[in-house]
């Protein structure tokens, strides 16, 4: 008997998934309880100002406001990969950095993961692309239409975490 990946993460628990932006940063909240995924929201933080320390202020504040509306027990983040532009990559580490700092100060836990290690737990393979991803994640949490791009990473980083989670359980 083959199991979906919906029924790897055995605890109950809530997770918010982040893919981080310094101008768009996705977010993904997932609940699963006894093996089953359920979808709870997801959207994006978006930031159109022209100043980056107000972009990464806006990122801290709507991250911020998430976990305190949605209390997830814990985050699960897509790590830096390295870009070819550096000024790109310190961007977005900056980003990242916020996002995490408004879950430190709402006292979660936090986990970090490569991209490919997200594919890999979603669609089983490590270099998938966006669109696999996004239609996965549809598939998975059996959603109506496609979320955006940012928003599906975001829930696929959360989908991830829970099958990383079960495995440590188990060990």
């Amino acid at each position: 008997m083959q199991t979906s990946p919906s029924q790897f993460c055995l605890r109950s628990l809530r997770i918010l998934g982040i893919d981080p932006g310094s101008r768009i940063t996705g977010f993904g909240i997932v609940d699963v309880n006894q093996g089953k995924y359920t979808y709870v929201t997801s959207g994006t933080v978006q930031s159109t100002e022209k100043d980056f320390c107000a972009r990464l202020k806006t990122i801290f504040e709507g991250v911020r406001q998430i976990v305190q509306e949605q209390r997830p027990m814990e985050l699960a983040i897509e790590q830096v990969f390295l870009h070819k532009n550096v000024d790109s990559a310190l961007k977005l580490g900056q980003a990242r950095g916020v996002a995490l700092c408004a879950a430190f100060t709402e006292g979660m836990s936090v986990t970090e993961y490569m991209p490919s290690q997200i594919k890999q737990a979603v669609v089983g393979y490590g270099s998938a692309t966006k669109e696999q991803v996004q239609h996965m994640v549809r598939v998975l949490l059996q959603l109506p239409t496609v979320p955006s791009q940012d928003a599906a990473d975001a829930l696929a980083v959360a989908i991830c975490h829970c099958h990383h989670a079960n495995g440590r359980l188990r060990t």
